[in-house]
This record gives C-alpha cells, sequence and structure tokens, in this order.
C-alpha cells in the first residue's frame, strides 16, 4: 500500500456520501434473473403468504458480505490470496478454496449464457423489427467495450445509472398495479409477514432464498469493489498502532454504509417483483416459464394500461439483466487474474500483465456467453443452473467468513453480541438453504 493514499474518514453524513460506490455494483450485480423470474414466481404460486422469505432472504446475508468487506478493508489483500491461507489441501500452488472458486465460477457460463440471451429476447419484445441474434451481438459488444480498459469510475457510474434506471421502472410497474383490476391492499402485504410457509410451496421458497439477495458471487465480487474504492489504502498496512484501529473503524463504518444503501435498494426492488407476481398471477393454473413470464406480464400492463406501460416494464427489465450481466463481466474480469496469480500463471505484482488479462477477458467472455447461448436457447434452465453452483459455492463463502470473523475479532473489530448473533444466523441459514439444496438435487 501506498503511504501517501492514507487518509482518515469523513465524519460528516453528507461527506461520507462521496465515499459510497461498491454497494451499487452489487446492486447492479445482484438484481437479475433471479429477481425478475424466481421472485416473481414464488409470489405467482404462494399468493402474498412468503413475503417474509423474500425480506429475510435479502436482510439476513448481508452478515457475511460485510465480513468479506471488512477482511477486504484492513488486509489490503487481493481475495484469492486471502483464501489460499485458509486451511485445507492444496493442489499445486493454490488451496481447495481458489479452486473451488475457479472452477465453480466457470461453470456459471452457463448462467450468464441465459442471461444474456435473457437480455437480448427482451431487446427483441421492444423492438421486433431487429432479430434476437443481433441484439446478443450488440449486448455482447457493448459489454466488451464498458469493461476492456478496467476503469472502476466508469463501472461505478454506469452501475449507478442501471440501478436508478430498474429501480424506478419497477417501482414505477408496481404503482402502475393499481390502476388495474389486480390492485391489492394492505392487508394482503401484512398477511405475508406472518411466517406461514406452506408446505407445496417449500421447494420454491428455498429456491428464491438461495437466488436472491446477497449470493456467493457478489459476496466475493464485493472484496474487489471495496480494495478498487480506496477504503484498504485509506486505512494503510497495519502497524498496530491506534491510529490505524480507529481509520479501520471509521472505514468499515463507510462500508457498513455502503452496504445498507445497497441493501435498501435491492431489497425495494425484490420485494417489488414478488408483489408484482402475488397480485397478478396468485391463482392462474398455469404460469408461464422464463422469459415467457416477462413477456406474459408485459401483455398484461398493455391490457390495462397500453402499451407505454409495456414498454415501461420491459424498459425494467433489461435494466435488471443487462446490469446483472455488466456487473459480473466486471467481477470476473478481475476474480480470474486473480486466481491465475494464486495458480503461479501471473507473477503476483506484475500490474501490466494482469490488465493485460483483465482486457483479454472482457473481450473472451461476453463471446464465451453469445456462443453458449446460441447452442442452448434456453434461458430459464440455464439460469437455474447457475442457481445450483451457487449453492454450493455459498458453502466455500461461509468457510472463509467464519475464518475472517475469527481474524477481525482478534484485531478488535467486530461490533458486540448483536453483531455476533446476525453473522451466526445468516450462516447457519445460508449452509441449512445450501445442503438442502445439494440434497434435493441428488
Amino acid at each position: 500500500m501506498n503511504p501517501k493514499s492514507i487518509q482518515n474518514p469523513p465524519e460528516s453524513f453528507f461527506k461520507k456520501l462521496r465515499f459510497l460506490g461498491p454497494g451499487f455494483i452489487l446492486s447492479a450485480s445482484i438484481v437479475g434473473s433471479g429477481e425478475l423470474i424466481a421472485t416473481t414466481v414464488l409470489g405467482a404460486k404462494a399468493g402474498f403468504i412468503t413475503f417474509w422469505v423474500i425480506l429475510i432472504s435479502c436482510l439476513i446475508k448481508v452478515a457475511i458480505q460485510l465480513e468479506f468487506g471488512k477482511n477486504a478493508i484492513v488486509s489490503g489483500r487481493p481475495l484469492m490470496q486471502e483464501f489460499n491461507r485458509l486451511d485445507g489441501p492444496t493442489f499445486g500452488k493454490a488451496n481447495w478454496a481458489v479452486w473451488s472458486t475457479f472452477l465453480l465460477t466457470s461453470f456459471k457460463i452457463l448462467q450468464i449464457g441465459g442471461m444474456i440471451g435473457g437480455s437480448a429476447i427482451v431487446l427483441n419484445l421492444i423492438f421486433p423489427s431487429f432479430p434476437i441474434n443481433l441484439w446478443l451481438v450488440l449486448i455482447g459488444l457493448s459489454l466488451s467495450l464498458l469493461i476492456f480498459k478496467n476503469y472502476y469510475h466508469l463501472i461505478e457510474k454506469a452501475s449507478t445509472l442501471m440501478v436508478f434506471g430498474f429501480t424506478m421502472f419497477t417501482i414505477a410497474s408496481l404503482i402502475g398495479l393499481f390502476y388495474t383490476p389486480f390492485r391489492f391492499t394492505l392487508d394482503d402485504v401484512l398477511s405475508g409477514l406472518t411466517f406461514d410457509l406452506p408446505q407445496k410451496v417449500l421447494f420454491v421458497a428455498i429456491g428464491a432464498f438461495g437466488i436472491t439477495g446477497v449470493a456467493s458471487d457478489e459476496i466475493i465480487a464485493y472484496t474487489y469493489w471495496c480494495q478498487e474504492k480506496g477504503y484498504a489504502a485509506y486505512v494503510g498496512a497495519n502497524d498496530g498502532s491506534e491510529s490505524w484501529r480507529q481509520r479501520a473503524r471509521g472505514w468499515t463504518k463507510i462500508m457498513y454504509l455502503d452496504a445498507f444503501l445497497a441493501m435498501i435498494i435491492y431489497t425495494l426492488v425484490t420485494a417489488a417483483f414478488y408483489l408484482l407476481g402475488a397480485a397478478v398471477l396468485y391463482g392462474r393454473s398455469e404460469i408461464p416459464d422464463g422469459n415467457d413470464l416477462i413477456n406474459y406480464l408485459a401483455n398484461i400492463y398493455t391490457d390495462s394500461l397500453g402499451s407505454g406501460a409495456r414498454f415501461g416494464y420491459l424498459a425494467g427489465a433489461f435494466f435488471a439483466l443487462y446490469s446483472s450481466i455488466f456487473a459480473s463481466l466486471a467481477y470476473w474480469s478481475r476474480l480470474y487474474p486473480d486466481v491465475f496469480c494464486e495458480l503461479g500463471w501471473i507473477r503476483r505484482g506484475d500490474e501490466l500483465q494482469r490488465k493485460k488479462w483483465v482486457g483479454i477477458l472482457a473481450w473472451l467472455f461476453p463471446i464465451i456467453w453469445v456462443i453458449t447461448y446460441l447452442f442452448i436457447k434456453l434461458p430459464g434452465i440455464m439460469v437455474l443452473s447457475g442457481g445450483v453452483v451457487a449453492s454450493v459455492l455459498l458453502l466455500v463463502v461461509v468457510a472463509a467468513a467464519i475464518k475472517f470473523r475469527a481474524k477481525n475479532r482478534e484485531l478488535k473489530l467486530t461490533s458486540g453480541l448483536g453483531s455476533e448473533l446476525m453473522f451466526w444466523l445468516s450462516a447457519a441459514a445460508i449452509l441449512g438453504v445450501s445442503a438442502y439444496g445439494i440434497w434435493k438435487l441428488f
């Protein structure tokens, strides 16, 4: 770390706002296919009764994310370097955690391929004169052009714009419901806060819990955004002094604020998608699947409010899908060079070579995603496959979070009993859902 970068955290609330940003990238990544499709389907199958599942899913898992963010700030090291220090077997130069992250993330190529296909389908619904394959190429090209130069500030600003876009369009769609026959009441919403969970929707509810809120990818990615924002550089290397500890606590609190505001955004949007499904689709004998669901809901808005409302819903759907792919490419182009360093394929500290790989991967991954979709063309199944992989990767994330928590406790950077309780509740919930999902799969 450069000692010249060290600075004390601002004390004014409004000055703190200038140092937010990683959470906006996180929100852009979180609100995607899971929220747009899986959450809506849960509302369609269960009605309002399981609304509490979505809220808890968004709120409870943030405790693990905070532990990763805190470790990124106080260690100043790339995450894969930290993963390589975890206890367990080593294969070559890297241990089980690095290899698991590398292999499991690579399996998620199917999921991102389904998401990029879903984005192209939505654009085709808005502009039907342009074929889906053309939209696929244009989306892939736009992603590479935005990411290949590796500018953090561009990624942050673009994510903020897209987060604003899908938030506004989604909330507008929800408000639009009150001018249709599908309007709902406060009593309907309150009925979903009774912690009732009908047996017939148990599996769907658990699936929605696993795919909404911060998942394994977002938790890992958050560490890169915290470091690129400058939090770790501002704290400086741990010299054991009280001034270092004060800086670490101060910048950690700003990271907490960043994560808290992000949680409000993605919880709000996810809840809106759920309520749309519960209000419009509950009780219907046939519920469309995958991207047919997007078109179906859009047509309902057309029937009720006119073609302009349909465009608004589809625009929100596109922002949600595209922002998630955009943030995923930005994250993958950082994760893989980090993994390559631990595997010994890139020399750690060779910034020129790392940037070269970021540029290569920014072009390579969209090409792979587009080709994958063109071969399979089943976006719903492709997206769900990523949920299975994410369930396994969450086990690695929780194991690392427990280690990071113990280390932060030694540095006296953990909070009180409430924080401890939330952390272990979050870990237990994630482990339970992941174990159940894997058991049901096999």
